[in-house]
């Protein structure tokens, strides 16, 4: 019986009742796994039609019949002699303290991979059932002739549109029935190559007469892939993808991100006030968080919009053939292919694109990877990007957010040969080695899940992290240090307040950048806790007034007048700083804290040298 399992995770999942039977769910990156599990128990366990979405361990109830199963979902793993820490768990979980059945999950159209798993499986006293997904897009499969074979159930299941996962229960519950038996022969130890021609040749047998072996024609998988892993075409196919998902996001986002803007400044403030009738109250409540929380709520429209494409591009298996594109250029800072898929996880957020990691072997690799993700530009950050951009740039705003993370790509490469060079000459890059599904139609039951999960997770952020840097932000700005003012009087100016003593402190470090006011800076402080918390702050810093006309006048004047270049000298510094304190809490856990606060000095200099020298470079011009 598996033991409690630390570091589950996962929310709305449903625990089932102690003494359950514990099923772990294993397979393949990219077979269906986490998508069979959130279908078979209703979670929100991370998704995606590419390898590496589920490095961590989810854990629910499923109730077939009326028997309760607690089901876990393992991390991925091609086999059981693991490559990377992840493969490893997944092993040390299986047979160091075995659950008391198998759903092996395997991919249709990959079978022989699959399968490889499952001859491991099948070497130890296992209860094991096989799902076979991706039916849709693969060869017909004869899964009575496969179950024959392999000597365990197999079930067809179809988790993307909830399809046969009845059938599962009872195959399951059978299992469960039967002692568990050791169905094949272990090879002998020792010489891993004989014990692979084993596996390989039993894979071999079952396989005649299961599937379709005759050659089959040219798909449109195969004509995309001759244009999108073109060493050439590639490249241009991915860089335009990513110009239209941010042309899209900009642009559609733009009315309704002016509708939600107007009805927290106009009819939400003008109904607190109503309501409040107190001075302080009103301070608090209409210019502190309705003012702040406000201004970073008008971007979830942004955000649905950014995650659902994003959402598209992986169900439809073009991300997995993204980080082929990329191969290349991780082998030229020494990393492996692999490590472009916690890399462009980390454009979404950067927690757990650290925790993805894990699916690398060497140590060295993912130290590096995790001090470069900090670098990839999330989408905390594309909330500050729209809002200058469309200030000022109005007309091109969505290549000005492309050109941003143009420059964090750039900057990954740069600072990863950099770090490689000072610190691991020595090691190489592993050969890429990936799963690359069949293109197919997104589903809209996963794309929803998976973009609402997403904009639920910045809805949180902005419930907790936000409102409490709100709160501080406040206290400072209502306290005065200079004059005869009380504390949150109604006249007391941001100059005159705690918040500006503390904020020009660090205003002349930013003076060659061309943005040395303490209320462009300030902002930059509560960025550390959290990007989105550097537009409440400034919607705190000038209340009553139109946010980009005051942030145009303050960019003017502390640049001297070289207002386009402090601009994008202060996106360069907020593309490339700290991008959170949770991102410094997952490098403490994932590479230690030497190295974190490596990272941290690493992030600061690059992003002010990056800053002085943008600012530098183009007053030239401007």
């Amino acid at each position: 019986m598996m033991a409690d399992t630390p570091g589950c995770h996962g929310p709305a999942l449903r625990s089932a009742p102690p003494g359950s039977p514990v099923v772990a769910v294993v397979g393949a990156p990219n077979s269906g796994k986490s998508t069979l599990f959130n279908a078979l128990t209703g979670s929100r366990v991370q998704e995606g039609n590419w390898p590496g979405t589920s490095v961590d361990v989810a854990r629910g109830e499923w109730r077939p019949g009326g028997t309760p199963l607690d089901l876990i979902d393992l991390p991925g793993a091609y086999s059981l002699e693991p490559a990377s820490p992840d493969e490893e768990f997944t092993r040390d979980m299986l047979l160091d303290d075995p659950p008391d059945a198998v759903l092996a999950v395997v991919d249709a159209s990959a079978l022989a991979r699959g399968l490889y798993l499952v001859s491991q499986l099948l070497e130890h006293e296992l209860r094991v059932v096989v799902a076979l997904t991706k039916t849709d897009v693969a060869d017909p499969v004869d899964t009575a002739a496969l179950s024959a074979a392999t000597g365990v159930p197999v079930v067809a299941v179809n988790p993307r549109q909830r399809r046969h996962l009845a059938e599962l229960g009872p195959a399951l519950e059978a299992a469960l029935e039967r002692e568990p038996r050791a169905l094949r022969s272990a090879p002998v130890a020792g010489d891993e190559i004989a014990a692979a021609e084993e596996r390989f040749g039993w894979i071999a047998a079952v396989m005649e007469g299961v599937v379709d072996t005759r050659p089959r024609q040219r798909t449109w998988t195969d004509r995309l892939d001759a244009v999108t892993l073109h060493p050439v075409s590639g490249p241009l196919v991915f860089l335009a993808v990513m110009w239209g998902v941010f042309q899209i996001t900009t642009t559609v986002a733009a009315p309704f991100q002016d509708l939600l803007d107007r009805l927290f400044s106009g009819p939400v403030s003008e109904a607190a006030r109503t309501l409040l009738g107190n001075r302080f109250a009103e301070a608090v409540i209409v210019d502190g968080l309705i003012a702040g929380v406000g201004m970073v709520l008008t971007f979830v429209p942004l955000m649905a919009l950014m995650f659902l494409c994003l959402a598209v591009l992986e169900d439809s298996g073009y991300m997995a053939r993204a980080a082929v594109v990329a191969d290349r250029t991780m082998r030229a800072i020494g990393l492996p292919g692999r490590a472009f898929i916690p890399l462009i996880v980390g454009f979404g957020c950067n927690v757990p694109a650290i925790a993805a990691t894990r699916i690398l072997g060497r140590r060295e690799h993912r130290i590096l990877t995790a001090l470069l993700i900090p670098f990839a530009s999330c989408t905390a950050r594309l909330t500050v990007y729209v809002m200058l951009a469309a200030t000022f740039f109005p007309t091109h705003a969505g290549s000005v957010v492309f050109a941003m993370y143009l420059t964090s790509v750039l900057l990954i490469v740069g600072v990863g040969m950099l770090v490689r060079r000072l610190l691991w000459r020595g090691f190489g890059s592993e050969p890429l080695v990936i799963a690359l599904p069949r293109y197919q139609w997104p589903g809209a039951r996963m794309v929803g899940r998976v973009t609402w999960t997403r904009v639920s997770g910045f809805l949180r952020t902005a419930s907790t992290v936000i409102v409490a840097c709100v709160t501080v932000v406040f206290l400072l700005q209502a306290t005065p240090v200079v004059g005869d003012h009380r504390f949150a009087d109604e006249d007391l100016p941001v100059a005159d307040s705690a918040y500006a003593a503390v904020a020009g402190t660090l205003a002349p470090v930013f003076t060659p950048a061309g943005f040395g006011s303490g209320t462009l800076t300030g902002a930059l402080v509560t960025g550390f806790v959290a990007k989105e918390a550097v537009l409440s702050t400034w919607a705190q810093t000038y209340p009553g007034e139109d946010l980009g006309e005051a942030v145009t006048r303050d960019f003017a004047e502390a640049s001297g007048g070289h207002t386009v270049p402090a601009v994008w000298a202060f996106m360069m510094f907020l593309l490339a700083y700290t991008p959170c304190v949770a991102t410094l809490a997952a490098q403490r856990r994932e590479i230690g804290l030497r190295w974190t606060l490596t990272g941290l000095v690493l992030q600061l200099g690059v992003a002010w040298l990056l800053a002085v020298g943008t600012f530098q470079l183009l007053s030239v011009w401007w």
